[in-house]
């Protein structure tokens, strides 16, 4: 009989508390050589507790962990990466001023009798780029670059500090659908060449095609293991949330109303001053869904930019509710039109991080009633609205005065929908509304 391979990563036992929460509760978990495993779990399971713990970030408070046999203590992620643990977190860890190159050596800098060689920086850089067909020009500055190339920066990071073990913390939940190609594309690459790599995700259709196998966590715990041969959408779902999941939305055919938002003729510039949008017209209807689909990049976020006055028009009318709106505050947008907004990047216009889940709740409806009066806020007002809204939308918290910014980004994004589908408005308008929240939500 066949003696079974040491895994290459073994959990055995991991339990982390927090002050009111347990994220991982006796967790186990093994992953081979050439690996490509997927974690599955839904918001505020503990996929990225766990992870963060194999990289070194926490300390579990109970457990072990082996690394190709040996048992290891990671203290810190300069353990890990010592180790051959590569990690790229949810939210990119780059410095958006400084060059690909730069932001791969930093921290990991090779010098030569206690001096860098700029004229050398890039060529390693450089050398993992084609070695792996991650295709980055090293001297582009990072703030420039598309998500998706982002990405390849941060996993050309890993490779360049020997990484045999790759984890992958959601990392498909900014790419578009060709940029996930791309992705999965450079994981078969990777896993062919022996790296073992760990996919965390909550997309049912991305695990089974992409995994070799499947575990899933609920509530902290290892709920069930599988392989894509034996899952099916369903199953998984079910193991996911712990109950029967419908996959498909019933709809009633549309009976639109009023017109509530008319576009006319609208321009505007991006970023880098180029025209972004060029005479875009439309309606959206009382009782009406209106999709606006295309690749990134192609003016999306400068439309809902300028619709929600966070972006200039250079020319043309916004008007909802039958008033002109266009470059309006908004403050005015938000309540005068009677309109919410669930911005694509929520971490920049949807949410404070270092403040409480309460705070968050209230921050376009502070100043109104019946969370104040005058200059007074009403502290109770809004302890009490908060505890209504994490029931009600299901935001997996400690309680309403944790800090946003400690959830889970699943948790984050359910946050902001309950403010934004709270108040009483005539028009949503929503960018990615489902990013990072898992199949159940």
């Amino acid at each position: 009989m066949p003696t079974q391979p040491t895994p290459v990563l073994e959990v055995k036992h991991v339990t982390k508390r927090f002050p009111g929460v347990v994220a991982n509760d006796d967790v186990n978990l093994t992953l081979y050589e050439g690996e490509i495993l997927a974690l599955l779990g839904e918001n505020g399971a503990g996929k990225s507790t766990l992870m963060n713990i194999i990289y070194g970030l926490y300390k579990p408070t109970e457990g072990e962990i082996y690394v190709r046999g040996k048992k290891v203590e990671m203290k810190s992620p300069r353990d890990a990466i010592a180790l051959g643990i590569g990690m790229v977190h949810q939210h990119f860890q780059l410095v958006p001023v400084m060059t690909v190159a730069e932001n791969i050596m930093l921290g990991a800098e090779r010098v030569k009798r206690g001096l860098l060689h700029v004229k050398k920086v890039p060529q390693q850089p450089q050398e993992l780029s084609h070695r792996y067909h991650l295709d980055v020009d090293p001297y582009a500055v990072v703030e420039d670059l598309p998500v998706g190339v982002q990405q390849r920066v941060e996993i050309i990071k890993a490779l360049y500090r020997e990484a045999e073990i790759l984890i992958l913390d959601e990392p498909t939940a900014v790419l578009t659908p060709q940029e996930i190609e791309g992705l999965f594309e450079i994981m078969k690459r990777l896993q062919s060449q022996g790296k073992s790599i760990i996919f965390i995700s909550h997309k049912l259709k991305e695990v089974l095609y992409i995994s070799d196998r499947i575990v899933v966590l609920r509530d902290g715990k290892v709920v069930g293991e599988t392989t894509p041969a034996e899952a099916t959408q369903e199953k998984l779902a079910a193991m996911m949330v712990g109950r029967e999941v419908i996959l498909t939305v019933e709809k009633e055919p549309a009976r639109p109303g009023k017109v509530v938002l008319e576009v006319k003729d609208l321009e505007a510039k991006s970023d880098l001053g180029e025209p972004a949008l060029r005479g875009v017209s439309f309606q959206v209807h009382e009782g009406e869904i209106l999709g606006v689909a295309g690749v990134q990049g192609n003016g999306q976020t400068e439309l809902v930019e300028v619709i929600t006055s966070l972006r200039k028009a250079e020319s043309g009318q916004v008007i909802i509710n039958g008033e002109e709106m266009t470059n309006a505050s908004p403050r005015a947008i938000t309540q005068k039109g009677q309109s919410s907004h669930v911005p694509e990047d929520r971490h920049a216009y949807g949410m404070v991080a270092s403040y409480s889940v309460a705070d968050n709740l209230v921050l376009n409806t502070y100043n109104l009633p019946p969370f104040a009066k005058g200059i007074r806020i009403n502290r109770p007002a809004i302890i009490r609205h908060a505890e209504e809204l994490i029931e009600k939308f299901d935001v997996r918290t400690p309680g309403p005065h944790t800090p946003a910014g400690s959830l889970s980004g699943g948790n984050q994004q359910k946050m902001v929908v309950a403010r934004e589908f709270s108040r009483p408005i005539k028009l949503l308008i929503a960018a990615q509304p489902t990013r990072g929240i898992d199949v159940g939500s």
